[in-house]
């Protein structure tokens, strides 16, 4: 899941992968992560995600399909559900963050003309 979050993972699969039945995995998976297999994998892509569109300026759609989304429109709307904001927003806005630096780290100052 970790490696490959483009795969088209299933609990079926997921299961093979460990080698257990479905209902156990499941179970495990749930008890170890806190949450269920599939909510926990829509979290690790949508931060996978967050992480693209702060670190790089990759089209959406290839975002989209690098962390396991067939369609732009069903990425955006489970990026929006769970951050607030539209993708684009949210790259626009980490941009802008981006742009006036990271907080506590000092500004260059401008340098005096003399002036007043």
């Amino acid at each position: 899941m970790h490696s490959r979050p483009d795969a088209p993972w299933t609990v079926a699969a997921l299961a093979r992968e460990g080698g257990l039945s479905r209902s156990s995995f499941a179970r495990r998976f749930t008890a170890l992560a806190g949450q269920p297999p599939q909510a926990y994998l829509t979290w690790w892509r949508l931060t996978l995600a967050a992480r693209l569109l702060r670190e790089s300026d990759v089209p959406l759609r290839v975002v989209a399909r690098r962390v396991g989304y067939a369609s732009e429109f069903a990425f955006a709307a489970a990026f929006k559900r769970r951050f607030g904001t539209a993708p684009g927003r949210f790259r626009s806005a980490a941009d802008e963050v981006s742009a006036q630096g990271r907080p506590g780290q000092q500004q260059p100052e401008m340098q005096s003309s003399g002036a007043v």
